[in-house]
């Protein structure tokens, strides 16, 4: 994984837990966290910081996930304010992940290895988004959409109908967006 998903996760940690909760998370998983964004880590060492996070938070590590993609949109919002701008709803911002976010991700962190997304519009109305990927994190694109919706002054409400947990051969998110109350 590229380490500017350990930076976010140390921001957040360090923010919402307390600035010596994230050397603590550390100390408990036996890592250095020395983590530069450009850098690339294995996928182990997040798994091991957020079953840390989850522990330590009280909640399943899918929560954990969610919590960590809802609190770092605000700082992704605030470093990578070009891929945000060219936006005013959730939705037109969710679609460009694919054309525009992820092609950028990959030319800023070469190497990069972002998951697929494949859009479609239910019958009910809702936005169908498959998520493919084999690090298996469909909780944390949950959180990063619900984070989004609320950069947006908006609400997400994400129901989880397919995941790659259960055995399904994708995760099929539905998307509903409507606006904060």
């Amino acid at each position: 994984m590229k380490g500017i998903i350990f930076n976010l996760l140390e921001d957040v940690v360090s923010r919402s837990l307390g600035e010596a909760s994230w050397d603590e998370i550390l100390d408990e998983v036996g890592l250095d966290g020395v983590y530069t964004s450009l850098g690339s880590y294995p996928d182990g060492d997040f798994k091991a910081l957020m079953a840390a996070v989850a522990a330590r938070r009280g909640t399943s590590l899918d929560e954990a996930l969610r919590w960590l993609g809802q609190a770092a949109m605000p700082l992704l919002a605030e470093r990578y304010p070009n891929f945000f701008s060219a936006h005013n709803k959730t939705l037109p911002f969710v679609f460009s992940v694919n054309e525009t976010i992820h092609p950028e991700v990959r030319k800023i962190h070469p190497g990069a290895y972002c998951p697929e997304f494949h859009f479609e519009h239910g019958k009910d109305g809702a936005l169908l988004l498959a998520y493919q990927s084999d690090r298996r994190l469909c909780a944390l694109a949950e959180g990063f959409i619900e984070g989004a919706a609320g950069h947006f002054g908006e609400r997400a409400t994400v129901d989880h109908l397919r995941c790659t947990s259960n055995g399904d051969p994708e995760c099929l998110l539905s998307i509903r967006i409507e606006e904060a109350r």
